[in-house]
Protein backbone atom coordinates (compact mmCIF):
# COMPACT_ATOMS: atom_id res chain seq x y z
CA UNK A 1 0.00 0.00 0.00
CA UNK A 2 1.38 3.47 -0.97
CA UNK A 3 2.91 5.44 1.74
CA UNK A 4 0.41 7.99 1.71
CA UNK A 5 -3.17 5.99 2.14
CA UNK A 6 -4.41 5.80 5.11
CA UNK A 7 -5.92 1.90 5.82
CA UNK A 8 -9.67 2.80 5.68
CA UNK A 9 -8.59 3.90 1.71
CA UNK A 10 -6.06 1.04 1.53
CA UNK A 11 -9.16 -1.28 2.71
CA UNK A 12 -11.82 0.37 0.16
CA UNK A 13 -8.65 0.03 -2.95
CA UNK A 14 -8.15 -3.25 -2.25
CA UNK A 15 -11.93 -4.72 -2.07
CA UNK A 16 -12.14 -2.56 -5.22
CA UNK A 17 -9.23 -4.27 -7.14
CA UNK A 18 -8.66 -7.83 -5.62
CA UNK A 19 -12.38 -8.86 -5.60
CA UNK A 20 -11.78 -12.55 -7.19
CA UNK A 21 -8.59 -12.78 -5.07
CA UNK A 22 -9.51 -12.07 -2.04
CA UNK A 23 -12.64 -14.72 -2.64
CA UNK A 24 -10.53 -17.46 -4.21
CA UNK A 25 -8.19 -17.03 -1.09
CA UNK A 26 -10.69 -17.10 1.56
CA UNK A 27 -12.46 -19.92 -0.56
CA UNK A 28 -9.01 -22.01 0.09
CA UNK A 29 -8.90 -21.23 3.71
CA UNK A 30 -11.88 -22.01 4.51
CA UNK A 31 -11.04 -25.78 2.93
CA UNK A 32 -9.49 -27.29 6.61
CA UNK A 33 -13.06 -26.38 7.89
CA UNK A 34 -15.01 -28.10 5.13
CA UNK A 35 -12.47 -31.40 4.37
CA UNK A 36 -14.08 -34.04 7.29
CA UNK A 37 -17.83 -34.01 8.60
CA UNK A 38 -16.55 -32.49 12.09
CA UNK A 39 -14.46 -29.91 12.49
CA UNK A 40 -11.21 -30.69 15.17
CA UNK A 41 -9.67 -28.25 16.92
CA UNK A 42 -9.46 -29.41 20.69
CA UNK A 43 -11.45 -27.09 22.95
CA UNK A 44 -14.13 -26.74 20.51
CA UNK A 45 -16.01 -29.53 21.09
CA UNK A 46 -15.91 -28.22 25.03
CA UNK A 47 -17.48 -24.57 23.34
CA UNK A 48 -20.02 -26.34 21.37
CA UNK A 49 -20.77 -28.68 24.51
CA UNK A 50 -21.24 -25.79 26.78
CA UNK A 51 -22.92 -24.01 24.35
CA UNK A 52 -25.72 -26.30 24.05
CA UNK A 53 -25.73 -26.27 28.30
CA UNK A 54 -26.60 -22.48 28.37
CA UNK A 55 -29.66 -23.80 26.09
CA UNK A 56 -30.85 -25.79 28.63
CA UNK A 57 -30.06 -23.61 31.25
CA UNK A 58 -32.16 -21.08 29.69
CA UNK A 59 -35.08 -23.76 29.58
CA UNK A 60 -34.16 -25.03 33.37
CA UNK A 61 -33.22 -28.37 32.00
CA UNK A 62 -29.72 -28.17 33.71
CA UNK A 63 -30.11 -28.35 37.58
CA UNK A 64 -27.21 -26.72 39.31
CA UNK A 65 -26.42 -24.82 36.68
CA UNK A 66 -26.30 -21.00 35.96
CA UNK A 67 -25.45 -18.08 33.43
CA UNK A 68 -22.86 -16.00 34.70
CA UNK A 69 -22.59 -12.41 33.02
CA UNK A 70 -19.17 -11.40 32.15
CA UNK A 71 -17.84 -9.21 29.55
CA UNK A 72 -14.76 -11.25 28.32
CA UNK A 73 -14.17 -14.92 26.98
CA UNK A 74 -17.18 -15.03 25.97
CA UNK A 75 -17.75 -13.45 21.49
CA UNK A 76 -17.15 -16.77 20.73
CA UNK A 77 -19.03 -18.46 22.48
CA UNK A 78 -22.34 -15.66 21.75
CA UNK A 79 -21.87 -16.21 18.39
CA UNK A 80 -22.24 -19.90 18.08
CA UNK A 81 -25.10 -19.76 19.99
CA UNK A 82 -27.16 -17.52 18.65
CA UNK A 83 -25.56 -19.20 15.34
CA UNK A 84 -27.34 -22.61 16.61
CA UNK A 85 -30.32 -21.16 17.57
CA UNK A 86 -31.10 -20.38 13.95
CA UNK A 87 -29.29 -23.15 11.98
CA UNK A 88 -28.03 -25.44 14.71
CA UNK A 89 -24.82 -26.66 15.97
CA UNK A 90 -23.65 -28.70 13.72
CA UNK A 91 -24.31 -25.80 10.41
CA UNK A 92 -23.37 -23.01 13.15
CA UNK A 93 -19.50 -24.49 13.95
CA UNK A 94 -18.88 -24.73 10.26
CA UNK A 95 -20.26 -21.02 10.28
CA UNK A 96 -18.65 -19.59 12.87
CA UNK A 97 -15.35 -21.42 13.29
CA UNK A 98 -15.03 -20.48 9.64
CA UNK A 99 -15.90 -16.84 10.34
CA UNK A 100 -12.91 -16.82 12.86
CA UNK A 101 -10.99 -18.31 10.60
CA UNK A 102 -11.27 -15.31 7.76
CA UNK A 103 -10.63 -12.88 10.71
CA UNK A 104 -7.46 -14.29 11.75
CA UNK A 105 -6.59 -14.81 8.34
CA UNK A 106 -6.93 -11.38 7.18
CA UNK A 107 -6.56 -9.62 10.54
CA UNK A 108 -2.94 -10.91 9.96
CA UNK A 109 -2.96 -9.21 6.38
CA UNK A 110 -4.49 -6.40 6.98
CA UNK A 111 -1.43 -5.78 9.72
CA UNK A 112 1.57 -6.70 7.72
CA UNK A 113 -0.02 -3.89 5.18
CA UNK A 114 -0.21 -0.77 6.59
CA UNK A 115 3.47 -1.55 8.60
CA UNK A 116 5.17 -2.62 5.24
CA UNK A 117 3.34 -0.19 2.46
CA UNK A 118 3.01 -3.38 0.90
CA UNK A 119 0.48 -5.95 0.30
CA UNK A 120 1.36 -9.22 1.48
CA UNK A 121 0.19 -11.72 -0.85
CA UNK A 122 3.61 -13.68 -1.25
CA UNK A 123 2.77 -14.50 2.56
CA UNK A 124 -0.46 -16.20 2.26
CA UNK A 125 0.58 -19.52 2.82
CA UNK A 126 2.54 -18.89 6.04
CA UNK A 127 -0.67 -16.90 6.81
CA UNK A 128 -2.68 -19.91 6.51
CA UNK A 129 -0.35 -22.28 8.21
CA UNK A 130 -0.84 -19.86 11.16
CA UNK A 131 -4.57 -19.59 10.79
CA UNK A 132 -4.54 -23.58 11.69
CA UNK A 133 -2.01 -23.82 13.78
CA UNK A 134 -1.56 -24.34 17.99
CA UNK A 135 -3.91 -21.80 18.97
CA UNK A 136 -6.71 -23.14 16.82
CA UNK A 137 -5.73 -26.55 16.61
CA UNK A 138 -6.26 -26.57 20.84
CA UNK A 139 -9.53 -24.72 20.00
CA UNK A 140 -8.91 -21.58 22.22
CA UNK A 141 -11.33 -19.82 20.09
CA UNK A 142 -12.20 -16.93 22.10
CA UNK A 143 -8.46 -16.06 22.01
CA UNK A 144 -7.93 -17.03 18.68
CA UNK A 145 -10.79 -14.63 17.97
CA UNK A 146 -9.50 -11.88 19.82
CA UNK A 147 -5.69 -11.84 18.36
CA UNK A 148 -7.98 -11.92 15.04
CA UNK A 149 -9.40 -8.71 15.89
CA UNK A 150 -6.69 -7.05 17.69
CA UNK A 151 -5.05 -7.09 14.36
CA UNK A 152 -7.46 -5.70 12.25
CA UNK A 153 -7.37 -3.21 15.22
CA UNK A 154 -3.72 -2.50 14.85
CA UNK A 155 -3.99 -2.19 11.24
CA UNK A 156 -6.26 1.26 11.28
CA UNK A 157 -4.09 2.32 14.03
CA UNK A 158 -0.75 1.51 12.41
CA UNK A 159 -0.43 4.48 10.08
CA UNK A 160 -4.24 6.06 10.51
CA UNK A 161 -6.22 8.92 11.55
CA UNK A 162 -9.39 10.55 11.50
CA UNK A 163 -11.76 7.62 10.73
CA UNK A 164 -9.45 5.05 10.57
CA UNK A 165 -8.44 5.53 14.63
CA UNK A 166 -12.39 5.39 14.67
CA UNK A 167 -12.39 1.72 13.37
CA UNK A 168 -9.62 0.87 15.70
CA UNK A 169 -11.72 2.15 18.43
CA UNK A 170 -14.76 0.75 17.73
CA UNK A 171 -13.35 -2.91 17.29
CA UNK A 172 -11.70 -2.33 20.83
CA UNK A 173 -14.68 -3.69 22.62
CA UNK A 174 -14.81 -6.97 20.27
CA UNK A 175 -11.30 -7.93 21.13
CA UNK A 176 -12.16 -7.16 25.16
CA UNK A 177 -15.39 -9.54 24.77
CA UNK A 178 -13.31 -12.26 22.87
CA UNK A 179 -10.51 -12.56 25.34
CA UNK A 180 -8.73 -10.06 27.71
CA UNK A 181 -5.11 -11.57 26.25
CA UNK A 182 -6.13 -10.15 23.17
CA UNK A 183 -7.05 -6.17 24.71
CA UNK A 184 -3.71 -6.66 26.40
CA UNK A 185 -1.61 -7.10 23.36
CA UNK A 186 -3.70 -4.47 21.63
CA UNK A 187 -3.01 -1.62 24.51
CA UNK A 188 0.30 -3.03 25.04
CA UNK A 189 1.21 -2.89 21.48
CA UNK A 190 -0.18 0.43 20.79
CA UNK A 191 1.41 1.88 24.11
CA UNK A 192 4.86 0.59 22.85
CA UNK A 193 4.82 2.37 19.38
CA UNK A 194 3.38 5.46 20.33
CA UNK A 195 5.93 5.56 23.09
CA UNK A 196 8.84 4.73 21.22
CA UNK A 197 7.38 7.67 18.75
CA UNK A 198 8.61 10.18 21.15
CA UNK A 199 11.86 8.83 22.79
CA UNK A 200 14.65 10.29 21.04
CA UNK A 201 17.76 9.18 18.80
CA UNK A 202 19.50 6.14 20.97
CA UNK A 203 16.99 6.56 23.74
CA UNK A 204 14.54 4.29 21.52
CA UNK A 205 17.07 1.35 22.70
CA UNK A 206 15.96 1.51 26.16
CA UNK A 207 12.25 0.74 25.27
CA UNK A 208 12.88 -2.88 24.85
CA UNK A 209 15.46 -3.47 27.49
CA UNK A 210 12.90 -2.20 29.87
CA UNK A 211 9.81 -4.68 28.40
CA UNK A 212 12.09 -6.95 29.10
CA UNK A 213 13.16 -5.84 32.13
CA UNK A 214 9.64 -5.29 33.40
CA UNK A 215 8.70 -9.16 32.25
CA UNK A 216 11.80 -10.32 34.20
CA UNK A 217 9.86 -8.94 37.50
CA UNK A 218 6.89 -10.16 36.59
CA UNK A 219 8.74 -13.41 36.23
CA UNK A 220 10.58 -13.21 39.87
CA UNK A 221 7.39 -12.32 41.59
CA UNK A 222 5.34 -15.02 40.77
CA UNK A 223 8.23 -17.52 41.00
CA UNK A 224 8.96 -15.98 44.64
CA UNK A 225 5.07 -15.65 45.85
CA UNK A 226 4.09 -19.10 45.76
CA UNK A 227 2.01 -18.63 48.83
CA UNK A 228 -0.43 -16.61 46.81
CA UNK A 229 0.05 -18.38 43.67
CA UNK A 230 0.26 -21.36 41.93
CA UNK A 231 2.55 -20.99 38.91
CA UNK A 232 5.02 -23.20 36.39
CA UNK A 233 7.08 -22.47 33.55
CA UNK A 234 7.57 -26.42 32.15
CA UNK A 235 7.08 -26.22 28.69
CA UNK A 236 10.42 -27.51 27.85
CA UNK A 237 13.34 -25.25 26.49
CA UNK A 238 12.21 -21.41 25.35
CA UNK A 239 14.35 -20.61 22.57
CA UNK A 240 11.84 -23.44 20.49
CA UNK A 241 8.70 -21.35 21.30
CA UNK A 242 9.81 -18.28 18.99
CA UNK A 243 6.73 -18.55 16.92
CA UNK A 244 7.26 -21.39 14.57
CA UNK A 245 6.20 -24.02 17.25
CA UNK A 246 2.62 -23.09 16.33
CA UNK A 247 2.86 -25.50 13.58
CA UNK A 248 4.42 -28.11 15.96
CA UNK A 249 0.78 -30.04 16.27
CA UNK A 250 0.29 -34.12 16.21
CA UNK A 251 3.86 -35.38 15.88
CA UNK A 252 7.35 -35.21 15.29
CA UNK A 253 6.86 -34.20 11.43
CA UNK A 254 5.18 -30.93 12.58
CA UNK A 255 8.72 -30.04 14.20
CA UNK A 256 10.94 -30.95 11.16
CA UNK A 257 8.62 -28.88 9.25
CA UNK A 258 8.10 -26.18 11.56
CA UNK A 259 11.79 -25.89 12.14
CA UNK A 260 12.72 -26.03 7.89
CA UNK A 261 9.92 -22.96 7.83
CA UNK A 262 11.82 -21.32 10.61
CA UNK A 263 15.55 -21.68 9.02
CA UNK A 264 14.17 -20.89 5.52
CA UNK A 265 12.57 -17.51 6.60
CA UNK A 266 15.86 -16.45 8.87
CA UNK A 267 17.69 -17.51 5.37
CA UNK A 268 15.41 -14.87 3.41
CA UNK A 269 15.94 -12.45 5.98
CA UNK A 270 19.91 -12.68 5.79
CA UNK A 271 19.89 -13.20 2.03
CA UNK A 272 17.96 -9.80 1.50
CA UNK A 273 20.19 -7.80 4.13
CA UNK A 274 23.25 -8.95 2.43
CA UNK A 275 21.89 -8.47 -0.95
CA UNK A 276 20.76 -4.56 0.35
CA UNK A 277 23.34 -4.23 2.83
CA UNK A 278 24.22 -0.82 1.96
CA UNK A 279 20.78 0.27 1.92
CA UNK A 280 20.57 1.37 5.43
CA UNK A 281 16.88 2.72 5.10
CA UNK A 282 15.38 -0.49 3.76
CA UNK A 283 16.25 -2.23 6.78
CA UNK A 284 15.18 1.08 9.26
CA UNK A 285 11.80 0.60 9.01
CA UNK A 286 11.81 -2.96 10.40
CA UNK A 287 13.73 -2.47 13.51
CA UNK A 288 10.57 -1.28 15.31
CA UNK A 289 9.26 -5.03 14.33
CA UNK A 290 12.36 -6.60 15.00
CA UNK A 291 12.14 -5.31 18.73
CA UNK A 292 8.35 -5.91 19.07
CA UNK A 293 9.49 -9.74 17.81
CA UNK A 294 12.29 -9.60 20.72
CA UNK A 295 9.62 -8.54 23.32
CA UNK A 296 7.32 -10.89 22.51
CA UNK A 297 9.71 -13.69 22.31
CA UNK A 298 10.63 -13.13 26.13
CA UNK A 299 7.20 -12.47 26.73
CA UNK A 300 6.57 -15.85 26.12
CA UNK A 301 9.74 -17.37 28.37
CA UNK A 302 9.25 -15.61 31.42
CA UNK A 303 5.37 -15.58 31.72
CA UNK A 304 4.26 -18.88 33.26
CA UNK A 305 3.10 -21.98 31.11
CA UNK A 306 -0.15 -22.10 34.11
CA UNK A 307 -1.07 -20.10 36.73
CA UNK A 308 -3.51 -20.55 39.51
CA UNK A 309 -4.56 -17.24 41.20
CA UNK A 310 -5.78 -18.78 44.05
CA UNK A 311 -6.72 -22.18 45.52
CA UNK A 312 -10.29 -22.34 44.27
CA UNK A 313 -9.66 -21.24 41.08
CA UNK A 314 -9.00 -22.99 37.50
CA UNK A 315 -5.65 -22.76 36.00
CA UNK A 316 -4.78 -20.43 32.98
CA UNK A 317 -3.43 -22.77 31.36
CA UNK A 318 -0.76 -22.97 28.70
CA UNK A 319 -0.47 -19.21 28.15
CA UNK A 320 3.14 -19.41 27.00
CA UNK A 321 2.27 -21.86 24.47
CA UNK A 322 -0.58 -19.78 22.98
CA UNK A 323 1.34 -16.43 23.55
CA UNK A 324 3.41 -17.56 20.42
CA UNK A 325 1.18 -16.82 17.89
CA UNK A 326 1.48 -13.34 18.58
CA UNK A 327 5.15 -13.85 17.96
CA UNK A 328 4.64 -15.72 14.45
CA UNK A 329 2.44 -12.57 13.66
CA UNK A 330 5.39 -10.05 14.42
CA UNK A 331 7.64 -12.50 12.78
CA UNK A 332 5.42 -12.19 9.18
CA UNK A 333 5.53 -8.48 9.47
CA UNK A 334 9.43 -9.02 9.34
CA UNK A 335 9.21 -11.32 6.28
CA UNK A 336 6.58 -8.82 5.17
CA UNK A 337 9.67 -6.29 4.49
CA UNK A 338 11.40 -9.00 1.65
CA UNK A 339 11.49 -8.12 -1.58
CA UNK A 340 9.17 -11.38 -2.83
CA UNK A 341 11.22 -13.27 -5.08
CA UNK A 342 9.58 -16.79 -6.52
CA UNK A 343 11.88 -18.85 -5.06
CA UNK A 344 10.01 -17.24 -1.76
CA UNK A 345 6.33 -18.05 -2.94
CA UNK A 346 8.19 -21.53 -4.05
CA UNK A 347 9.87 -22.32 -0.65
CA UNK A 348 6.35 -21.41 1.80
CA UNK A 349 3.66 -22.95 -0.70
CA UNK A 350 5.94 -26.11 -0.25
CA UNK A 351 6.02 -25.64 3.48
CA UNK A 352 1.80 -25.17 3.22
CA UNK A 353 1.07 -27.93 1.29
CA UNK A 354 3.29 -30.80 3.78
CA UNK A 355 1.20 -28.58 6.73
CA UNK A 356 -2.21 -29.37 5.58
CA UNK A 357 -1.62 -32.71 4.22
CA UNK A 358 -0.44 -33.50 7.37
CA UNK A 359 -3.17 -31.90 9.18
CA UNK A 360 -5.96 -33.79 6.88
CA UNK A 361 -4.67 -36.91 7.84
CA UNK A 362 -4.55 -36.31 11.76
CA UNK A 363 -7.82 -34.44 11.67
CA UNK A 364 -9.58 -37.76 10.02
CA UNK A 365 -8.18 -40.15 12.64
CA UNK A 366 -9.95 -37.19 15.54
CA UNK A 367 -12.92 -37.55 13.02
CA UNK A 368 -13.14 -41.51 13.69
CA UNK A 369 -12.58 -41.22 17.43
CA UNK A 370 -15.46 -38.75 17.31
CA UNK A 371 -17.53 -41.00 15.49
CA UNK A 372 -17.27 -43.56 17.55
CA UNK A 373 -17.93 -41.42 20.55
CA UNK A 374 -21.29 -40.50 18.86
CA UNK A 375 -21.99 -44.16 18.12
CA UNK A 376 -21.41 -45.25 21.86
CA UNK A 377 -23.42 -42.52 23.50
CA UNK A 378 -26.62 -42.70 21.17
CA UNK A 379 -27.85 -45.45 23.12
CA UNK A 380 -27.52 -43.91 26.39
CA UNK A 381 -30.90 -42.75 28.33
CA UNK A 382 -30.93 -38.81 28.33
CA UNK A 383 -29.36 -37.10 31.71
CA UNK A 384 -26.63 -40.29 31.68
CA UNK A 385 -23.32 -38.99 33.29
CA UNK A 386 -19.91 -39.68 31.96
CA UNK A 387 -16.18 -39.17 32.25
CA UNK A 388 -13.83 -39.86 29.06
CA UNK A 389 -10.32 -40.75 30.04
CA UNK A 390 -8.94 -40.30 26.15
CA UNK A 391 -5.74 -39.92 25.06
CA UNK A 392 -3.80 -38.28 22.27
CA UNK A 393 -1.26 -40.96 20.46
CA UNK A 394 2.24 -40.31 21.43
CA UNK A 395 3.87 -37.50 20.39
CA UNK A 396 1.22 -35.39 19.94
CA UNK A 397 1.20 -31.86 21.34
CA UNK A 398 -2.51 -31.52 21.00
CA UNK A 399 -3.89 -33.21 24.20
CA UNK A 400 -7.37 -31.88 23.72
CA UNK A 401 -9.03 -34.84 21.57
CA UNK A 402 -10.84 -35.94 25.11
CA UNK A 403 -12.91 -33.82 24.40
CA UNK A 404 -15.19 -35.16 21.28
CA UNK A 405 -17.11 -37.09 24.10
CA UNK A 406 -18.27 -33.02 25.13
CA UNK A 407 -19.50 -32.74 21.39
CA UNK A 408 -20.69 -36.40 20.92
CA UNK A 409 -23.14 -35.97 24.22
CA UNK A 410 -24.87 -32.99 23.06
CA UNK A 411 -29.13 -34.64 23.65
CA UNK A 412 -27.92 -37.66 24.79
CA UNK A 413 -25.79 -36.99 28.11
CA UNK A 414 -23.94 -34.65 30.62
CA UNK A 415 -20.50 -35.11 31.11
CA UNK A 416 -19.65 -34.87 34.96
CA UNK A 417 -15.87 -34.05 34.12
CA UNK A 418 -16.81 -30.65 32.30
CA UNK A 419 -14.02 -28.56 32.95
CA UNK A 420 -15.49 -25.30 32.47
CA UNK A 421 -18.12 -24.55 35.38
CA UNK A 422 -16.05 -25.45 37.87
CA UNK A 423 -12.53 -23.40 36.40
CA UNK A 424 -14.90 -19.67 36.83
CA UNK A 425 -13.41 -18.56 33.72
CA UNK A 426 -16.73 -18.88 31.18
CA UNK A 427 -20.07 -18.13 31.48
CA UNK A 428 -21.68 -21.76 32.76
CA UNK A 429 -21.07 -22.00 36.58
CA UNK A 430 -22.12 -24.24 38.54
CA UNK A 431 -23.69 -24.61 42.25
CA UNK A 432 -22.14 -26.81 44.61
CA UNK A 433 -24.19 -30.57 44.78
CA UNK A 434 -25.13 -30.69 40.71
CA UNK A 435 -26.01 -33.52 39.13
CA UNK A 436 -24.81 -32.39 36.00
CA UNK A 437 -21.07 -31.33 36.38
CA UNK A 438 -18.96 -31.67 39.45
CA UNK A 439 -18.52 -28.33 41.11
CA UNK A 440 -14.44 -29.14 41.51
CA UNK A 441 -12.00 -27.83 39.25
CA UNK A 442 -9.50 -30.23 40.80
CA UNK A 443 -11.85 -32.83 40.71
CA UNK A 444 -12.77 -32.28 36.90
CA UNK A 445 -8.87 -32.53 36.17
CA UNK A 446 -8.64 -36.07 37.89
CA UNK A 447 -11.79 -37.14 36.33
CA UNK A 448 -10.35 -36.64 32.89
CA UNK A 449 -6.42 -37.72 33.61
CA UNK A 450 -8.16 -41.27 35.14
CA UNK A 451 -6.84 -40.14 38.77
CA UNK A 452 -10.02 -39.93 40.71
CA UNK A 453 -11.74 -42.06 43.61
CA UNK A 454 -15.19 -42.41 42.84
CA UNK A 455 -17.27 -41.34 45.87
CA UNK A 456 -21.00 -42.57 46.66
CA UNK A 457 -22.59 -39.20 45.74
CA UNK A 458 -21.16 -39.64 42.28
CA UNK A 459 -23.11 -42.35 40.80
CA UNK A 460 -24.32 -43.59 38.79
CA UNK A 461 -21.06 -42.68 36.39
CA UNK A 462 -20.46 -44.23 33.47
CA UNK A 463 -16.55 -44.27 32.01
CA UNK A 464 -15.85 -43.83 28.36
CA UNK A 465 -12.15 -45.35 27.94
CA UNK A 466 -10.11 -46.73 25.02
CA UNK A 467 -10.35 -50.03 25.04
CA UNK A 468 -7.97 -51.17 22.55
CA UNK A 469 -4.31 -49.69 22.74
CA UNK A 470 -3.60 -50.99 18.82
CA UNK A 471 -6.26 -49.06 17.64
CA UNK A 472 -6.99 -45.75 19.64
CA UNK A 473 -9.89 -44.62 18.14
CA UNK A 474 -12.00 -47.66 19.51
CA UNK A 475 -13.91 -46.97 22.68
CA UNK A 476 -15.71 -48.85 25.36
CA UNK A 477 -18.08 -47.38 27.79
CA UNK A 478 -18.65 -49.51 31.83
CA UNK A 479 -20.10 -48.46 34.86
CA UNK A 480 -18.49 -47.04 37.58
CA UNK A 481 -17.94 -48.29 40.91
CA UNK A 482 -17.77 -46.46 44.70
CA UNK A 483 -14.15 -46.88 45.72
CA UNK A 484 -12.36 -47.40 42.54
CA UNK A 485 -10.04 -45.14 40.32
CA UNK A 486 -11.59 -43.71 37.52
CA UNK A 487 -8.93 -44.62 34.99
CA UNK A 488 -8.12 -47.94 36.28
CA UNK A 489 -9.26 -49.82 32.77
CA UNK A 490 -8.49 -48.46 29.68
CA UNK A 491 -5.67 -47.18 27.29
CA UNK A 492 -2.60 -45.35 29.44
CA UNK A 493 0.25 -43.08 27.29
CA UNK A 494 3.82 -44.70 27.99
CA UNK A 495 5.49 -42.22 30.98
Amino acid sequence: MPANDTPSSSVIAILRNSKLRIAFISAVVLIPCLWHPRIEAGDLASHVYNSWLAQLIEKGQAPGLYLERQWNNILFDYCLEHTANVVGFPAAQKIVVGACVLIFFWGVFALIAPITERLPWFLTPCIAMLAYGYSFNMGFLNYYLSIGLACFSLAFFWRGKGMDWIAGMALTPLVLLAHPIGFVWLIGTLAYVQIRKRLPGRWKLGLPMAAVAGLFALYWYLAHNAARFTADWDRGPFYLYNGADQLALYGQRYVWLAAALFFFGIFCVVFQAIARGREKESWKSSALLFELYFVSFFATALLPENLRVSLYAGWVGLLGSRLTSISAVFGLCILGFLKPRKWHAAGFGICAIMFFGFLYRDAKWINQLEANAESLVRSLPPGTRVVATIWAPAGSRVAFVGHVVDRACIGHCFNYANYEPSSGQFRVRVRPGSRVVTDSSDDSEDMSAGQYDVRDEDLPLKQIYQCDPADLTKLCIRDLQAGEKIGRIGYHPPE
